[in-house]
Order: structure tokens, then sequence, then C-alpha cells
């Protein structure tokens, strides 16, 4: 299974965590969020794809950062239509979307975007686009009709470990290629904890 680290603010401690090997290190780029990034991002190794994180940017924004910051990838958390999806094609990125569960899901909104996306990622449905601190039921991914592989995130901690390793043992857990963790492993917003990163690290 591999690991995503989202909300990576700091110079410094994006090095601590890069040298831990995560496959994906995730950078937002939506002003009002508390992890929005503004700084530099110092040089990470190959292996360790680079993740933009956007809330209904224009196409010019999202191709300014992905030139200026050398992103692999771009995770759409807005209201992005599929035609905006087939846009981001032109880049050459992987593109990551969204969508916020609760305890239902109409799954068949997924349809018009496959052909456009290379992940869906399931979060938790909150106030906030991500970042709000809670899991939603997996269980609804039992339903997963799709081909495509997604990331799992919302609210994953240590203490969904036992959670997790009984999830990754349903039928909903076979198409689960990523976990995405942010503010359960923080110090504070942006600031990630090395201790325990390298426990979640073990245990996946």
């Amino acid at each position: 299974m591999k690991l995503k680290v989202c909300g990576m603010k700091y110079q410094d401690n994006i090095a601590e965590v890069a040298s831990l090997q995560p496959d994906y290190l995730g950078f937002i780029f939506y002003e009002k969020s508390a992890r929005y990034l503004n700084g530099i991002i110092p040089e990470l190794p190959e292996a360790i794809k680079k993740v933009g994180v956007f809330v209904n940017a224009t196409l010019e924004e999202i191709n300014e950062k992905v030139n200026k910051y050398s992103l692999q990838a771009v995770q759409l958390h807005g209201n992005e239509a599929p035609e905006f999806c087939k846009k981001l094609k032109s880049l050459d990125i992987e593109i990551i979307k969204v969508f916020s569960i609760k305890d239902t899901f109409d799954f068949s909104v997924l349809k018009s975007y496959e052909s456009f996306c290379d992940y869906f990622l399931f979060d938790t449905k909150g106030k906030l686009p991500g970042g709000n601190g809670y899991a939603f039921n997996w269980d609804v991914l039992n339903n997963y009709p799709s081909e495509k592989p997604f990331f799992l995130s919302g609210g994953i901690g240590l203490e969904e470990i036992e959670n997790l390793q009984n999830f990754f043992k349903t039928k909903a857990s076979k198409k689960c290629h990523v976990i995405d963790v942010n503010s359960k492993f923080e110090i504070e917003p942006g600031l990630k904890s090395i201790e325990l990163l390298k426990k979640i690290k073990s245990r996946l």
C-alpha cells in the first residue's frame, strides 16, 4: 500500500518527511487553507511524486504551479467538471479527482470522469474541502463499481490502524492504491510529526 502525506508547508519539515520515502507529498495551493504553500519545495528524491492540491482553480493557475514546482500530479478538490479534467490532460500529469463521502454516495457520478482522471480520491464530506479531521464510513466503498484505482483519505490517524487493516481484507480495498494522511500527523497545521509518520509507514 502506498502512502501520501498531504498538507506539507515548511521547507525543513518537507525535507524531513521526504527522508521517510513516502510515495506522494501533497502541497495545497488553496489560499483559504491553513496549509497553503507559498514558499519553496526543496529538491526531493525522484521516487516521491509532488502533488498540487487545488480547489476550483483556473487552468492557468494550475499550469503556473505545475511549471513552478515541477508537479507530477494535481488533486482537484472543488467542483471541477469532466471537461476541465480533459483540458488538464494536456499538461501531461497525473490527475486525481476528489469526491467527498459521508454515509452514502452516488457512484454513477464517477463515470463521466473515468476517461480523464488517473485516480479518484475519497475524502470525508465536511465543512472544508479536505482537512476535516475525521473518517467517513468506508463500508460505502464496497459498492465501488470502477476499475480505476483510488486514494483513501479523510481523518486517518494511528487510531485507525486496526480499522485500516480490517478494510484491507474487504472487497472495497482491492482498488485502493494510496492511503492519504494529513491532520492526524501534525504538530500544527502544515508541520508534520516524523515520529507519528514513521509509525504509520511501518504498519502499511
